[in-house]
Order: C-alpha cells, then structure tokens, then sequence
C-alpha cells in the first residue's frame, strides 16, 4: 500500500458475527514473551519515538503538533511488528517503521478519533470514554485491511461495543501498566509501552483474526 493512499471499501458484512471474549492476562504474557524475545529491537524503536517527540517539541514550541502527524505510523509499528511476530515472521528493525505504508488513513483515523473523543469528552464525559474504547482496534483494521479510515473506525466500534465493558477493562490495565512505567523515572516506558502496544495487537489476532499475511 503506498504512503498516501486513502485505502479501501471492505465489505462490512465481515463483521457481522460474534466474537470472543478477551483473555487479558494472555495477552500480556505473550507482549512481554514477545518484547523478552526481542528486547533491543523494541526498546530501540521506543527511544526513536521519544527522540522523535522531544525534536519536534523544540520546533513547534512544545505544541507537539509536528508530532502528531506521525504518531499514529509510528504507533502502528508496534502493532506491525507484533502481527509479524505472531505468524512466524523474522523481525528487523525496519518493519517498525512501516506504518509509514498507510500514512494517510492512519493519520486521518488519529485526526478524526482525536476530534471526536475530545468533543464527546467536552459535550459530556461518557461519549467521550465510549469513543476512545470503541476506536482501539482501528489502527490494526488499518494495516491488516488496507481499510480506509473512517469505515475502519466504524469497524472497530461495532466489534468492540459487543463486548464493550470487557475493553474498559483492558484498556485501563493497559494505561495503568503505561502509568506504573512513567513513575519508574519514565524509563518504565521503554518495557510498558511496547508491551502493552503488543498486547493489543495480540488481542485483536486473536478476537478478529488476521486477514492480510503481510504488514
């Protein structure tokens, strides 16, 4: 997929079925087996998008805006690296960066997310918490569809709001295993914020299943 595609209609009908329940204490094990495994590979990737974050703080005045339009590629490597890892794939440092494949849905989906949670959560609070659960697995249709991004948005609410409650819950082991990271001096973050990225990746392979064989 180039760069600046906007990606493609997927029939929606895929979707349209039951899917399991979460098993979260798996998915930890297996992101931490899968950082264990390859640890100077995920925590240099880390570094690079924290170097990344601190030069564009400097240019755009602490705005981080500069930041923002390349996270969510750089995100997505994460979660590239673990579907990879997950289906017996050899991984090198540069498949972390191709999340820069999907550039343009990726950096619509954030954008759009973004605009919506923040009105939900300024309207009133519980659309806003609905939203940012319902959006968790857009990233991953993204890069393993090749979906344009506001159908992958809608994809990923519909999946997740069938077992909305049980995402509640792993999304807030998940920010409170980044927040136990962040008061280890902040260099918890360069073990928590791979595992838990990787963890989500394995929980989507394992409720929606793979599509593609190659990220």
């Amino acid at each position: 997929m180039a760069a600046f595609d906007f990606g493609v209609k997927v029939d929606s009908r895929l979707f349209d079925k039951e899917y399991g329940s979460l098993d979260i204490q798996s998915y930890l094990r297996q992101g931490w087996e899968m950082f264990r495994g390859n640890v100077g590979e995920f925590v240099g990737f880390t570094l690079v998008i924290f170097v990344v974050w601190l030069v564009s703080a400097m240019f755009d005045g602490g705005s981080s805006l500069l930041f923002s339009s390349v996270a969510a590629p750089l995100y997505a490597g994460y979660s590239i690296a673990a579907f990879r890892h997950a289906s017996g794939e050899p991984l090198q440092f540069d498949d972390f960066f191709r999340g820069f494949n999907y550039f343009l849905p990726l950096f619509l989906a954030s954008l759009a997310s973004t605009l919506l949670v923040t009105v939900g959560f300024v309207l009133l609070l519980l659309p806003g918490i609905y939203l940012a659960i319902g959006y968790m697995f857009t990233t991953f249709l993204v890069i393993d569809y090749r979906m344009e991004f506001w159908q992958a948005m809608e994809a990923s609410r519909t999946i997740i709001s069938r077992n909305w409650f049980s995402f509640l819950g792993f999304a807030v082991v998940l920010f409170a295993l980044n927040i136990l990271g962040a008061l280890a001096f902040g260099i918890g973050l360069l073990v928590s914020v791979p595992v838990t990225s990787c963890a989500a990746a394995i929980a989507y392979k394992e409720i929606v299943g793979l599509y593609s064989s190659e990220w």
